[in-house]
């Protein structure tokens, strides 16, 4: 994985991002290689490497990243069906060390995703 974190520097608005939402938890904002027609990322502002790295004082934090999800769903008008991805190190896609969600839809999603 990289070791520069990008999504360090669209938090602190180094690098500039189409933002779908923005709070003292979380930034989520609109992928530059979407996979999908809608595709946002969800990134919480605590630095935690991946999702094996989660500890329990996490939980609520996840649980507002999955409730952000939610909302941008029904905001992004794709609330009749949509994806949720959070990619856990190199081997499953990780490709920079700050757990992120993928909110995917906008179209049908096939099954198995990969």
């Amino acid at each position: 994985m990289m070791l520069e974190n990008i999504f360090l520097k669209i938090l602190s608005k180094e690098i500039p991002a189409r933002i779908a939402h923005e709070d003292n938890l979380c930034l989520a904002f609109h992928d530059i290689n979407p996979q999908a027609p809608v595709h946002v990322l969800i990134i919480p502002r605590k630095v935690i490497r991946t999702h094996a790295d989660i500890t329990d004082s996490d939980k609520e934090l996840l649980g507002h990243l999955h409730w952000v999800a939610a909302k941008l769903a029904q905001e992004l008008q794709i609330e009749d069906g949509y994806r949720i991805v959070i990619n856990c190190l190199e081997k499953a896609g990780q490709t920079v060390p700050h757990i992120h969600m993928h909110l995917l839809g906008g179209r049908n999603l096939a099954w198995p995703p990969g």
